[in-house]
């Protein structure tokens, strides 16, 4: 079902140095595209970058992570080199799914874990092994009497997008203002990253690049959840879970009362269930710009995600100190036991 897997080549950005292949995957209004690293047969895992963003997001954090799974990092659909959604369409979080679907049904996985940053979550938990959020709470709740007004703002938004956007050129830029420009735009970014970000973001156009993301995807969003869905949803996962919060990240946006209370209520539930929730220095592109802060962490998860029995009269107990988070370091305390792992965080 897969179109195309393009020919191994070296990445032309200098954080990467190993070969990716191209992922190419059909869908009805066009291809999904990304790109692959890792053995064939390696544990598959599932990386979905965040919004506005593109799989470009995972080219300095994958290479410092185990050697044997085998990373799919998806440009999703009007991001990076993936096809717009045709003409009058929105973009929803429950489409994004379906792209999942779309591509997990094209490499024939029916079990996979997932790496997800700021966007990325699942519907589909008996298919999610372990997840990964970064910077992420997985759900972005929203006020049950604000939903009405929100969805009616999106709405209205695409409406009058469609009225301008019929007579409106693109906009060209130079590459040098197109970096600063993402720059303006996304203040978690170093130019080193926003360089990254604009290998897959950039498209040649007569006097210069233009920026290849739909901006559709700026519209207000308008399919929207209450934190009790939300929790709802969060109870089904069945994957073990780890969240990783950059101190100076996602959670900095969330300042009125009722945002901290979502996402108090989202950390605790995953707490609850023996999830594990590290916090490392950095900003909500941490993975990108300063993936060293993340790797050890993420490394661990993925390693010990599967059962381990214990040895006959032995207690099997692993621990990790992971320099560079807070208070210096994190302690991560793998207790492994038969038929059951748990995973806490401290």
């Amino acid at each position: 079902m897969i179109n195309a897997l393009k020919s191994v080549r070296l990445m032309s950005s200098s954080s990467v140095k190993q070969a990716v292949s191209e992922l190419s995957v059909p869908v009805p209004w066009g291809e999904i595209r990304g790109r692959v690293w890792g053995p064939e047969h390696g544990s598959p895992v599932l990386c979905l970058h965040g919004w506005a963003d593109n799989s470009g997001t995972f080219n300095t954090l994958l290479p410092l992570l185990p050697k044997d799974c085998r990373y799919v990092a998806m440009d999703l659909a009007g991001h990076g080199c993936s096809s717009h959604r045709p003409a009058g369409v929105l973009y929803s979080f429950p489409s994004y799914v379906m792209d999942v679907r779309r591509v997990v049904e094209a490499l024939r996985w029916t079990k996979f874990s997932i790496i997800g940053h700021s966007m990325g979550d699942a519907l589909y938990p008996e298919m999610v092994e372990s997840l990964v959020l970064l910077d992420s709470f997985g759900f972005l709740p929203t006020q049950t009497k604000d939903i009405p007004r929100l969805v009616r703002q999106g709405l209205d938004e695409m409406i009058e997008y469609e009225k301008t956007m019929a007579d409106k050129k693109t906009r060209v830029y130079t590459y040098e203002k197109a970096v600063e420009r993402l720059l303006a735009g996304n203040k978690s970014l170093t130019a080193e990253s926003a360089k990254i970000l604009l290998e897959r973001g950039l498209v040649p156009a007569e006097g210069g690049v233009m920026f290849s993301r739909d901006f559709r995807i700026n519209l207000k969003n308008v399919v929207r959840i209450g934190l009790e869905q939300s929790l709802e949803l969060l109870s089904r996962i069945q994957a073990s879970v780890l969240v990783v919060l950059a101190e100076d990240g996602f959670e900095r946006m969330f300042s009125e009362t009722e945002e901290r209370e979502f996402t108090s209520a989202l950390l605790q539930a995953y707490r609850d269930r023996n999830h594990a929730v590290a916090t490392v220095p950095g900003n909500h592109h941490v993975h990108l710009n300063n993936p060293e802060n993340v790797a050890p962490l993420v490394s661990d998860f993925l390693q010990t995600k599967v059962f381990i029995p214990l040895q006959s009269g032995g207690d099997m107990r692993r621990q990790t100190q992971v320099k560079g988070c807070k208070n210096n370091h994190i302690n991560l305390c793998f207790q492994l036991k038969y038929r059951l792992r748990s995973f806490y965080c401290y």
